[in-house]
């Protein structure tokens, strides 16, 4: 049974009418299917669907990147990579069911996969943990890209979590720390790594595996530092007002990729990714393919300062370079000609305004 949003309710009643059109068995028996009203049923969907998804604001965009019947990361796993092959455990405390990982091939190049995955039913879902991962997760992360470093093998990561597992036990096996020395790891990778936001991209559990040096995300999905729902706790003690928080938070893949925040934004099909997974299923493999290949050329050094300055120019023009002239390595932070002019004639403004003064004078007298 197809799951709707609340803002879909004109596309369910005529999803049903188109379903109820196609049943050759009406009130009064056995009668011909009218195929012309279905087509034209059908146009009408999809003209909908069109208003509905070109107009959605943040706060709907959120509940579509948590719709029950998105693809999760085991299908795209499945989809994308072959000869997959899951590896378990982080050799201290145990296995974490919410992160899937592993070797597999892609167009026969070995890579790492690994995914945030939330289940698609009440028992994998809770079995899953619903895609939050503990800190053995984290660490059974870290130890298969360091594996995968040693080895020189690309990461790939599909991230899909409301954030990472806030309860006392993961607390009390090192959440933090976890999820910091994830975030080392994954800056300090001489590979390149690729991260994909297929849904929700939540706080730090989202951004321990999302340190990459291309940060992708689907067209509805989210990425932030922290739900919607709690932002507007904390900032207006009520949680309804949520689509102001969202709103605000700039959380969807146009926002980040307006903000230099994210790499790449991949359309999804009309009405979503879960109406037609085949197809970003196909344009995500695409997109990982074609940003591999980006790299293929790249040395250790230059895959790791990629990905350390990318993470750098966050905020600021042009970031941070590595100088040639520098013997140690060190990076400089580059500015644009027209910021360092802007700069100049802010910390010198009283000059040139007394040298204008005196120019105009000059100019009246000469004049008169």
């Amino acid at each position: 049974m197809k799951n709707y949003l609340d803002f879909e309710k004109e596309i369910k009643a005529l999803e049903q009418e188109v379903e109820s059109l196609k049943s050759p068995f009406g009130s009064e028996g056995i009668s011909e299917v009218d195929t012309t009203k279905i087509k034209n049923t059908q146009q009408e969907i999809n003209e909908k669907l069109e208003e509905i998804y070109s107009n959605l604001n943040s706060w709907q965009k959120t509940q579509v990147a948590r719709h029950e019947d998105r693809p999760k990361a085991n299908f795209y796993i499945n989809k994308i990579f072959s000869q997959f092959s899951p590896l378990s455990g982080d050799r201290y405390f145990g296995d974490d069911k919410s992160v899937i990982a592993g070797f597999g091939l892609i167009e026969n190049k070995s890579v790492l996969i690994i995914g945030q995955e939330k289940g698609e039913d009440l028992n994998s879902r809770i079995k899953r943990n619903f895609g939050m991962m503990r800190p053995e997760g984290y660490r059974k992360c870290i130890r298969l890209m360091k594996l995968a470093d040693r080895f020189q093998i690309p990461v790939v990561s599909f991230i899909d979590t409301p954030g990472a597992y806030p309860g006392l036990g993961a607390e009390q096996r090192g959440q933090a720390s976890a999820i910091a020395n994830s975030i080392e790891c994954c800056m300090s990778l001489t590979v390149p790594n690729i991260s994909i936001i297929i849904g929700e991209g939540g706080s730090g559990g989202a951004i321990a595996l999302a340190s990459s040096n291309k940060v992708i995300m689907l067209e509805n999905s989210i990425y932030s530092v922290i739900s919607p729902e709690g932002c507007a706790s904390i900032l207006w003690r009520d949680p309804s007002k949520s689509l102001q928080a969202a709103e605000a938070m700039k959380l969807t893949a146009k926002d980040l990729l307006k903000l230099k925040i994210i790499d790449e934004v991949i359309p999804e099909p009309l009405g979503g990714a879960h109406r037609d997974p085949d197809s970003i299923a196909a344009d995500i493999k695409h997109s990982i393919i074609k940003n591999l290949k980006n790299f293929e050329n790249l040395s250790k050094d230059e895959i790791y300062n990629h990905r350390k300055a990318k993470f750098l120019q966050i905020g600021r023009e042009q970031g941070f370079s590595k100088s040639l002239s520098m013997s140690n390595g060190d990076l400089s932070y580059k500015k644009l000609t027209i910021s360092k002019l802007k700069t100049h004639l802010d910390n010198n403004k009283y000059v040139y305004g007394v040298l204008s003064i005196v120019l105009l004078i000059s100019l009246l007298a000469i004049l008169l």
